[in-house]
Order: structure tokens, then C-alpha cells, then sequence
């Protein structure tokens, strides 16, 4: 989901990263939705929910491969939930081609990059992980330019990890 116009008071607590923010919204004891924003300042949770998001929204910016345990409020068709599960299950580092998730779930890759559009918890339900064929960006939250595939590419970078230097030869 995106809302890159919107202003930050609507929301429960915003997390800025080095070139984004995330606005979190909460209703109750889950969240609803999270969206992508330019950067603003960030403002902690009002809500527990909201804080926990804001915990490990950071944990995850310190280390890409930590683990979501977040209430998530029901969202989605049943196809669109079963295209988020399996989008969930991709390893940190990892990605796969919408055609691959489309074949795994007896779809087609329209149909699984517009239930990725939909997903209302990016980040959370990592559907940065999901690319054109070629291992091409493809598009991101309903779009297939700008702001937001910058977005896509500093995630994937962030989960991919750095090659480690050689280690110095014994002469």
C-alpha cells in the first residue's frame, strides 16, 4: 500500500529509513495498514500495536533477515491471502518471479502482481521480494516507476548481503 501524499497526522507512528518512511495505522489491538511515504520525521506509537511495529520495523532495518511477529488485521481476498502467505514464505535475500508464485499457486502472474499491489503491510508481507521475469524490478504497490521502485531496489539491496572481502592469502 502507498500513500506518498498524505499527511503524517493520520497516522499511529512513522519509522523513517534512510530514504523512506513507513506510516502505520492502527484500529484496536492490530494493524491495517501500512503505507510507504516520503521521508518526514518519524513519531513513535500511540498504540501498543503501533509500537511494536515501530520495534521491528527497526529490527528489521538493523537486520534484514529478523522474523515479523506482528497482529495484522484480516485484509484481502482468500487468492490475495494465499498469494501474501506464500510471498511471507520467501527467505530475506531471496526473490522470486511473479510467473514463479503464479505456477506454485495455479494462477496467473497478473493475478499474483495484482494481489501484490493490494497488500496492505509492505515490508511486513514482503512482496519486494517479487520480480518480473529476468529477474527484473517489475512494479511496486501499483506502480511501475519513480519513488516507489527506488523503494523496492534500497529494500532488495538492503536483503541482499555484502560480499565478504578474500581473506588474506598466507605467503
Amino acid at each position: 500500500m502507498t500513500d506518498t501524499q498524505s499527511g503524517s497526522a493520520d497516522y499511529d507512528a512513522i519509522v523513517s529509513w534512510p530514504t523512506f518512511s513507513l506510516g502505520i495505522c492502527c484500529d484496536g489491538d492490530a494493524i491495517v495498514a501500512i503505507d510507504f511515504l516520503e521521508p518526514c520525521d518519524e513519531r513513535g506509537g500511540r498504540q501498543p500495536q503501533s509500537q511494536a511495529a515501530v520495534r521491528q520495523l527497526r529490527a528489521y532495518l538493523k537486520d534484514p533477515t529478523f522474523s515479523f511477529n506482528l497482529t495484522l488485521a484480516p485484509a484481502g481476498t482468500p487468492f490475495q491471502q494465499r498469494v501474501w502467505a506464500s510471498i511471507a514464505a520467501i527467505p530475506a535475500g531471496q526473490t522470486r518471479s511473479y510467473g514463479e508464485l503464479a505456477h506454485e499457486l495455479g494462477s496467473s502472474p497478473r493475478a499474483v502482481g495484482t494481489a501484490c499491489g493490494a497488500n496492505p503491510y509492505p515490508v511486513v508481507v514482503p512482496c519486494h521480494r517479487v520480480v518480473a521475469a529476468h529477474g527484473e524490478l517489475g512494479g511496486f504497490s501499483r506502480q511501475r516507476g519513480g519513488f516507489l521502485i527506488e523503494v523496492k531496489r534500497w529494500l532488495l539491496n538492503h536483503e541482499t548481503p555484502s560480499p565478504q572481502p578474500p581473506s588474506p592469502g598466507r605467503g
